[in-house]
């Protein structure tokens, strides 16, 4: 990841300013506030404000009018019952918001989370930066044949290099074109051609591929941001999508740290049965064989409780 001298002058300036305030802060949030996270080769994270703490979620559950003198292990225990029974309101009192980096094939599928604030970059009013995603070779890998939506083995040799030559090729063309359409200079650095107008950058845009980056602001409450990273921080999820997940777990750590880790414990690294899986873990306690058929479960269901815990197919 490269910033622009102009972008890491703004900021330094943010980092070295300084308001006095009476609202909770969090002091280890407050150390990476405004800086940027590196993600993939171009993309970044950068928290630029937040709202409230562990202290906001236990005083929103207890609706009281300060902090009072309970204890923080208190505290941890009132946040973890909190999430074990899924209630949502007290997590809804903090907000945070975060300056994003990313493929658009990235921004596409983190769209989906509609419980958030959302301020994208226009192409139609500036010009997208000549920057793309290449994937490391390790990413490079060939579709499931289990999973429509997953990858298989990783592609080697001259497979995966023609694979990275075709891709990089693709986004320079695209890139130059783009430019040439709009008759602004390209990485050459060559002035417009004053013979013509160029045409419109919100037309010339639909040139550029989903591996080019685009940037937003997004803002959203501790509650959704808990279920975006409970989907995206899973090891099931993308790996372009993870990454920034895996980024952004860091931050809620050091903005929340009693709720991060009853998030770890209740949400991230915790299982949801269905009825019938309950039923089936109580009837193998009890020693009974249990096949899939008899359970009642489907057989993708039947697969993941067998792995769950760690036995074979059947009893």
């Amino acid at each position: 990841m490269a910033l622009s001298p102009e972008q890491q002058a703004e900021i330094d300036a943010a980092r070295d300013s300084a308001h006095t305030t009476r609202r909770a802060t969090v002091p280890a949030l407050e150390e990476i506030l405004y800086s940027a996270v590196p993600v993939l080769d171009h993309g970044f994270v950068r928290v630029i404000d937040y709202m409230g703490d562990d202290g906001a979620v236990v005083q929103a559950a207890r609706v009281s009018y300060g902090r009072g003198t309970r204890k923080v292990r208190e505290d941890a225990g009132l946040i973890a019952y909190l999430m074990r029974h899924r209630h949502s309101t007290p997590f809804e009192m903090c907000e945070i918001k975060y300056h994003v980096k990313l493929p658009i094939f990235v921004a596409r599928q983190w769209i989906r989370h509609r419980t958030a604030s959302v301020n994208e970059y226009s192409a139609r009013y500036s010009v997208l930066d000549n920057e793309f995603y290449l994937p490391e070779p390790a990413q490079l890998a060939a579709q499931s044949s289990d999973n429509r939506q997953g990858r298989g083995n990783v592609l080697e040799g001259e497979e995966a290099a023609a694979v990275l030559d075709l891709l990089k090729r693709d986004a320079e063309q695209s890139w130059r074109d783009y430019a040439w359409m709009m008759n602004e200079p390209d990485e050459t650095g060559l002035p417009p051609d004053s013979s013509r107008q160029g045409l419109a950058r919100e037309l010339a845009r639909m040139n550029l591929n989903l591996g080019f980056y685009t940037q937003w602001y997004w803002k959203t409450d501790l509650h959704n941001l808990m279920h975006f990273l409970s989907l995206r921080a899973d090891t099931h999820a993308q790996y372009e999508i993870r990454v920034y997940a895996e980024a952004m777990m860091d931050s809620l750590k050091r903005w929340v740290p009693l709720t991060h880790d009853a998030f770890l414990e209740h949400r991230l690294g915790a299982v949801q049965l269905s009825s019938r899986g309950i039923e089936t873990v109580r009837r193998l306690i009890r020693g009974e064989a249990v096949d899939q058929a008899e359970s009642g479960m489907s057989a993708r269901e039947w697969r993941e409780l067998m792995t769950l815990l760690e036995r074979d197919g059947a009893a």
